[in-house]
């Protein structure tokens, strides 16, 4: 199994995006638009990992506050075009737990650097100058009141994300 740790997107940040999505589209950018049920965060990615159960342990070690995120700014790398999210303690402090658990658990996962950014192209094609892109950047911010695993299959219309467990935010 494909396996990830998310934030999915809901309500105001949700829309903000999408709709950051067609105004893309209409100002000439073609590719593959990751699908509104498909948003996500990703705080930490497995990959490919056989034991579901051994990761559901680990998430059972890790506790957090609810927190917001909040949208900021966007970009690219490469071919592929995302909008970011604003760096926050809090954020920040729940990815490090997970990481942590992970590990501890002797759970593989992409060790890069974490710079939190929601995909909203891949394989982008814009002839256009970026800066026409960032002239009109989406606003939003939510509660981030639960922490998903996901499970990633390839579908023959692109990929499909499955929810398969969640940790909730204590109150």
């Amino acid at each position: 199994m494909r396996l990830f740790l998310a934030i999915s997107l809901e309500g105001t940040m949700r829309q903000s995006i999408l709709a950051l999505q067609e105004q893309w589209k209409s100002l000439g950018i073609k590719g593959h638009f990751v699908p509104s049920e498909n948003l996500h965060l990703t705080l930490a990615f497995i990959g490919e990992y056989g034991n579901l159960d051994t990761v559901t342990d680990a998430m059972s070690d890790i506790s957090f506050q609810q927190f917001a995120i909040q949208l900021d700014g966007a970009g690219n790398f490469h071919d592929t075009y995302w909008a970011g999210i604003a760096a926050s303690d809090p954020l920040f402090s729940c990815v490090r737990r997970l990481r942590r658990a992970l590990a501890e658990h002797g759970i593989p996962y992409d060790r890069k650097k974490f710079a939190p950014h929601i995909t909203l192209v891949r394989k982008t094609e814009f002839t256009g100058r970026m800066d026409t892109l960032l002239q009109h950047l989406p606003t939003g911010e939510m509660d981030v009141h639960e922490i998903s695993l996901m499970r990633s299959d390839r579908g023959k219309n692109g990929m499909i994300y499955t929810r398969i467990g969640n940790i909730e935010a204590e109150i």
